[in-house]
């Protein structure tokens, strides 16, 4: 998730909606509330920030000191004109990068991407059983051929495999992939995603990379044994999976194809027909 922050409203909106558009949660902060914000939130919620973009503000000096004394996330300023007393003030309070108009949200993915490999906070792309994925927005490559996901999915395979030495609740996908204060779409969605990730997944590789155990979470079948034990039996796994719940109908509506544009408007607004 990618975090806005500008004093114009409209223009803070316009970012998360390009966001949006790439199948990357973001969300706006008002700058004169994300003291109070920052200080709200937790630092499980911290960690699934992806990057601060830092527009028209006013305190940019108190507002980027906060976020490095209690986050790693790449901090990039976004400017309106290329200026070189701009760019220099911004890298001197802390800035890791500095984007001028017009830029695409692909480049702000692929800058921060760039960054965090600098930070040693991920790679570049990661093999695993099969599976390269990549963190710029490519699609994995499945068995030597590339492997079309919608979005959605996408980020799911990058939570999985970002978290691949221990496993990862729903509520921790559904943070990273619709952000933290998405409170529009009910978060069992994810069980639906993963469902229809594990059929892509198995119809290339033959078999299910996805390991799930209830109120544990999901994790990546090559990291799953513990204590090198062997694989148990298929109907052993069977009662300590999670059930791959389809979202009924009347609470999603088909996200998008697998070249990523929408088949019909995006999520209901689900309020009063989500199940409890």
């Amino acid at each position: 998730m990618f975090v806005v922050l500008d004093d114009r409203a409209t223009v803070g909106g316009g970012y998360v909606a390009c966001f949006e558009r790439e199948g990357v949660a973001a969300t706006a902060v008002d700058p004169s509330e994300f003291f109070e914000w920052f200080e709200l939130i937790n630092d499980s919620d911290v960690s699934v920030i992806e990057g601060f973009l830092l527009g028209a503000v006013s305190n940019r000096r108190q507002i980027s000191a906060r976020i490095r004394s209690r986050c790693r996330a790449p901090l990039i300023g976004l400017i309106e004109t290329r200026a070189l007393s701009e760019t220099l003030e911004l890298f001197s309070l802390g800035f890791d990068d500095v984007l001028a108009k017009p830029f695409h949200v692909r480049e702000i993915l692929a800058r921060s991407g760039a960054i965090r490999r600098r930070m040693q906070m991920t790679d570049e792309c990661v093999d695993i059983g099969g599976i390269r994925i990549f963190f710029d927005g490519r699609d994995p490559i499945v068995s030597g051929e590339v492997l079309p996901l919608p979005r959605r999915e996408r980020r799911i395979l990058e939570c999985l495999v970002l978290s691949r030495n221990t496993r990862i609740t729903k509520t921790q996908i559904f943070n990273r992939v619709y952000g933290i204060f998405n409170d529009e779409i009910h978060e069992n969605v994810i069980e639906s995603h993963i469902s229809r990730l594990r059929k892509r997944l198995k119809q290339r590789l033959g078999h299910d990379p996805i390991d799930s155990q209830r109120f544990l979470g999901y994790r990546l079948k090559d990291f799953s044994s513990e204590d090198g034990s062997q694989p148990i039996s298929e109907a052993a796994t069977s009662l300590t999976q999670a059930p791959d719940v389809s979202i009924p109908p009347s609470i999603i509506r088909d996200e998008e194809n697998v070249d990523g544009s929408l088949r019909s408007n995006d999520y209901q607004r689900l309020g009063h027909v989500c199940p409890v």
